[in-house]
């Protein structure tokens, strides 16, 4: 084997090398890009949430968007004690945050949709809120009937 046919050889696995590198290469920058789309794209869970409107904002530094704080009935238990059980989420539409900023302290009902992460110009909630089922102005989620005791138990 002569000088010329070695350096051939060589060449032909750099250049082989160089394929099989660049494939996985395009391969893993696929998946990286389908797992993102995936992570912060695909809704993997929607519902309602019903109780009092706390508050709707319109912040951010950069990205500008509209957070919520939905409070519901019942306490959740915490590390320091028991906490009010409060739903944070985003509001993806303007006009649906623009309608819940002028209900405030009001019994809602939202549709939401779960995302695995957020994203700074979504909000910053994994819980976007695109929709309102229903605004009512009757009751007061802190507002518990009374509690009555017969006569015969005192």
């Amino acid at each position: 084997m002569d000088l010329t046919e070695k350096e051939e050889r060589a060449a032909a696995r750099r250049h082989k090398f160089r394929k099989v590198v660049s494939i996985i290469a395009v391969l893993v920058i696929l998946g990286l890009l389908l797992y993102g789309l995936i992570y912060f794209y695909y809704p993997y869970g929607e519902g309602v949430k019903s109780g009092q409107l706390n508050n709707v904002m319109y912040k951010g530094y950069v990205f500008k968007t509209y957070e919520g704080k939905l409070v519901q009935a019942g306490f959740r238990p915490n590390q320091g004690g028991m906490q009010s059980n409060e739903f944070e989420f985003s509001v993806s539409d303007k006009a649906v945050a623009e309608r819940l900023m002028l209900a405030g302290g009001k019994i809602v009902e939202l549709h939401y949709k779960e995302y695995f992460g957020a994203i700074p110009w979504r909000g910053y909630s994994r819980y976007v809120v695109d929709s309102i089922v229903s605004i009512s102005s009757e009751g007061n989620i802190n507002s518990f009937p009374p509690i009555v005791i017969p006569s015969e138990e005192l």
